[in-house]
């Protein structure tokens, strides 16, 4: 008897043990991090209320380079972003106002110059550029020579310092507002700075407070979406957010939340490069105009990520009404629902790391730390103490991003004051743990220069530093001596040299200048195009094709370039100069590198349907059927034209039973999803015969078909006994709310018995109270002892009817492939031991207390009317919202402990010893 008590234990445990995720353990994509471990009361941290400055011995840095404080809290105030200038100064914006201490200055924020005047690595010298009560917390300043640009919600302002002499003085200089409707004010997820692109464009990003703003050629863009926030303060925001959300832009297209656009210097022909983050707060462009990002998440996500031109990336839904959570499917992990991973037209995320706060970024092609880091972007992590170091790979049409921390305070990983470390509570006093960098930029003098905001806590916009501590890092190799070069802008060499800086903004004097001078400057800028540095190379390039016919006849044809990358570079050159792309575009659709017909699909976008149609069907005949940026980029270029390219494809293609289409155009149907597929979806999705994530996959594509026909398509699956019911009704009852409501599909649903609101019957299921009187299994017991991998798979071959391993199975948990990968033996035993220790994000229960007296405890997989739950036994409950009294969170883990299951320590090791075979 106790041996099959024990089995129907595992059983029973392994229905949830994947709704947990150990504490400590680092993610990587499509999987999350979990909950900290509760931590033994602490005395409430009192506030800062001196300056602070962080030990230098603290940090770490690759071998072979070293800290230097550069300025330290006598001249650094609450830095948000920091750029340089020609002649190295450090501009930085300061937030003292932050959110609830708006009125600690009523003056206003500043705008602070810093300079080393005599050379020996630390500033000395300190004044204030502009001061003005408009500026509240700014989370963005742009020395573009004489202009800078400060990024003030709900404005875009410039300041031209005319005389030069980084004073503002309104009597002598100029302060526009180049673009103003920017949501937000005193809020992080707004306005952020601006950076020079090599094709001489300004590029600036928004969080999701959104806004709807007109270019200076006349064009409003709009892009809000579900997220709300009050003000902070005496303001209000410019737009009612619910009434703009999902709004069509002049440009003919739809963008939601946090954005990125691009544009001439004087405000014109703005373009949205990208949309639909959370809250990005800046990016890099390199050279080769390829554009990098942090974002943030709602825990536990955070993403750096490559901006494909033009991509959603997914944090909210299309028409910016719905939020993530209000859409995740109950199969999805949190970063997958996050992002919307699983939906057609969102773009891949990148690098998925988890719990975090990212702040500023910076990319270092040439100067101070050496050709080893060529190619590096650094994105800052205040969350996480450290700044991160990726260097991007090619990977097809996208980019593979391995990320390692380039400079860390907290060596340890003890984390404290952040939303995934257990929120405002775990703030404390370790000076470790107060490393707050807020941005980054590579200097003129080529070393890497990191702002920090010092404080015990990051994120929950809140701030405990009451003096406003502040310090600016310099990161250079030992016994670096900083030179920073002077430029001569009157000469033609000057501004080449401005043209080869290792500043992204200064570099932007030199295409300036050497753009006005037209084609005498050619010889002189053609001579990089034999520079050993790729970087270099792409500079002149994107300025050749900007200096008339002889410009563009040094620069060559794209096709001409042996290095796919400056193929990539040249085409982007041609597309800003305004040149005709469509003879090139043919050509380079046939391309051998999978990135370069990437961006030719892109290039599509806009354009008319006789001449995209051609060129969009020679890229998607080169798709693999697994390059997922590949595929983004094809539906992408095919926007306005689905319909089109689908019939076009499916006769050449997709001819047939839809059963039996290839990998390759399934996945091209399921991203243009046009209104003629619904039938060969239904067909795939009700098949036997396909693997079920094939099944599945046309299932979702019928989601995002907004037809009454694609409705009654997933209504019949969620009318069929098989594996897709339940997410068949998900999916309708999902629907029925947003793309779906117009199709009254309640009496079907009643009729055919799916679900009825006046007749649904419920019952209770209430998770078993831990027993305190049964003794705890030891983690010391289980990790002493070695698994026995057959016993365990004796107790898992029931688990199946809950979880699937290997695509066979149910789905009541998480598959629990590769459940174990990358944790210890420890913490693996600690999640089945102790589950309340690190509940995963996404994976909280639920209390429902019923109007007739029912309670319902379980895993929420749908909000709204009606609330789907999921209990212990894999019994799903549909809710009507008007049966329900009472909801709570639960504050314990779902799953059973090991002593609650009657296990074992070698019952427990067994079981790991399975797992960890699979």
């Amino acid at each position: 008897m106790m041996r099959g008590a024990r089995r129907a234990a595992v059983v029973a445990m392994m229905l949830l043990i994947a709704m947990t995720t150990p504490r400590g353990e680092q993610v990587r994509q499509g999987t999350a991090p979990s909950q900290p471990a509760a931590k033994a009361p602490q005395a409430p941290l009192p506030r800062l209320d001196r300056t602070t400055e962080i030990p230098l011995a603290l940090f770490t840095v690759p071998e072979g380079f070293e800290v230097t404080l550069w300025a330290g809290a006598d001249m650094v105030r609450n830095p948000t972003n920091i750029d340089v200038d020609r002649d190295g100064r450090i501009w930085v914006a300061e937030g003292v106002r932050y959110r609830k201490h708006h009125a600690r200055q009523p003056a206003g924020d500043r705008i602070v110059v810093l300079e080393d005047t005599n050379g020996d690595g630390r500033a000395d010298a300190s004044h204030t550029f502009v001061q003005e009560p408009a500026l509240v917390a700014p989370l963005g300043v742009a020395v573009i020579d004489n202009r800078i640009v400060v990024s003030q919600p709900p404005d875009l302002i410039v300041y031209t310092d005319v005389d030069r002499n980084q004073r503002f003085d309104p009597a002598v200089d100029r302060r526009e507002v180049l673009l103003t409707g920017f949501q937000g004010i005193n809020h992080d997820h707004s306005l952020h700075s601006v950076t020079v692109g090599p094709d001489g464009k300004w590029l600036f990003n928004s969080g999701n407070m959104g806004a709807r703003f007109t270019d200076r050629s006349g064009r409003t863009f709009t892009s809000i979406g579900p997220y709300r926030a009050d003000p902070i303060g005496p303001w209000t925001w410019p737009h009612d957010a619910a009434k703009w959300a999902g709004t069509r832009s002049d440009d003919g297209h739809v963008y939601v939340g946090g954005f990125m656009a691009r544009m001439n210097p004087d405000g014109t022909q703005v373009e949205i490069i990208g949309h639909n983050f959370r809250n990005s707060y800046e990016q890099s462009i390199t050279s080769l105009g390829d554009v990098f990002q942090s974002d943030n998440d709602d825990p536990p996500a955070c993403r750096v990520s490559w901006v494909m031109e033009y991509a959603n990336f997914g944090f909210a839904s299309n028409d910016g009404q719905r939020t993530w959570q209000a859409d995740r499917r109950p199969w999805q992990s949190v970063p997958m629902a996050e992002w919307r991973q699983d939906d057609p037209g969102s773009t891949p995320a990148g690098d998925i790391y988890g719990g975090g706060s990212p702040t500023g970024t910076a990319f270092y092609e040439n100067g101070a730390l050496g050709e080893a880091w060529r190619g590096t972007f650094f994105a800052a992590e205040p969350g996480r103490n450290a700044i991160f170091a990726y260097q991007p790979v090619r990977d097809g049409a996208g980019f593979r991003l391995e990320r390692r921390d380039f400079l860390t305070s907290n060596r340890e990983e003890r984390y404290a004051g952040t939303d995934f470390s257990g929120g405002p509570g775990t703030t404390t006093a370790e000076i470790a743990t107060l490393f707050r960098p807020s941005d980054i930029a590579v200097g003129a003098d080529g070393a890497l220069y990191v702002s920090d905001w010092i404080d015990p806590i990051v994120g929950f916009h809140e701030d405990l530093d009451d003096a406003v501590s502040g310090a600016i890092y310099r990161i250079a190799p030992k016994a670096f001596a900083a030179r920073t070069p002077a430029l001569d802008t009157a000469s033609i060499d000057g501004l080449v040299s401005a043209l080869r800086s290792p500043a992204v903004n200064v570099r932007a004097i030199g295409f300036e200048g050497l753009q006005a001078r037209g084609a005498a400057v050619v010889p002189a800028v053609a001579a990089l195009l034999d520079d050993s540095n790729v970087y270099i190379r792409s500079r002149a390039l994107f300025l050749l094709y900007q200096l008339g016919p002889e410009g563009r006849a040094k620069a060559g044809a794209p096709d001409a370039y042996a290095d796919a990358s400056l193929r990539i570079a040249a085409y982007r050159a041609m597309r800003r100069a305004g040149e005709d792309i469509t003879p090139i575009a043919a050509r380079l659709a046939r391309d051998t590198d999978a990135g370069v017909r990437r961006d030719v699909a892109l290039s599509m976008r806009d354009r008319a349907a006789e001449l995209a149609l051609p060129i969009l069907a020679d890229v998607a005949r080169r798709f693999d059927g697994l390059d997922r940026s590949y595929l983004e980029a094809l539906g992408t270029g095919a926007t306005h034209k689905e319909a089109a390219l689908y019939d076009l494809l499916r006769r050449e293609m997709g001819t047939g039973d839809p059963r039996a289409w290839s990998d390759a155009f399934a996945w091209i149907a399921w991203r243009l999803h046009p209104p003629t597929s619904v039938d060969a979806f239904a067909r795939r999705a009700a098949a036997a015969a396909l693997p079920i994530d094939a099944r599945r996959r046309a299932m979702d594509a019928l989601a995002f078909v907004h037809t009454r026909a694609a409705a009654t398509e997933m209504v019949e699956l969620a009318a069929s006994e098989g594996p897709l019911k339940e997410s068949a009704t998900w999916w309708v009852l999902n629907r029925t709310s947003n793309d779906w409501a117009d199709h009254d599909l309640l009496p079907t649903l009643k009729r055919r018995g799916i679900f009825d609101p006046d007749t649904v019957r419920l019952q209770s299921v209430i998770v078993p109270p831990r027993d305190t009187a049964v003794p705890v299994v030891s983690l010391a017991d289980v990790t002493s002892r070695t698994g026995d991998p057959a016993r365990g798979k004796d107790g898992f071959a029931r688990c199946m009817m809950c979880h699937a391993m290997g695509g066979v199975g149910a789905e009541v948990g998480p598959a629990l492939d590769g459940w174990t990968r990358g944790k210890s033996l420890p913490v693996i035993a600690a999640a089945i031991i102790d589950p309340d220790a690190g509940i995963a994000h996404g994976y909280a229960g639920t209390t429902i207390r019923t109007t007739d007296g029912l309670t319902i405890q379980g895993l929420l997989i749908k909000e709204g009317d009606p609330l789907m739950v999921r209990s212990m036994g894999n019994v799903t409950q549909v809710i009507p919202a008007s049966r329900v009294k009472a909801r709570e969170r639960l504050t314990r883990s779902l799953m059973m402990d090991a002593a609650q299951l009657g296990m074992s320590a070698q019952d427990v090791a067994d079981v790991i010893a399975f797992l960890k075979a699979h």
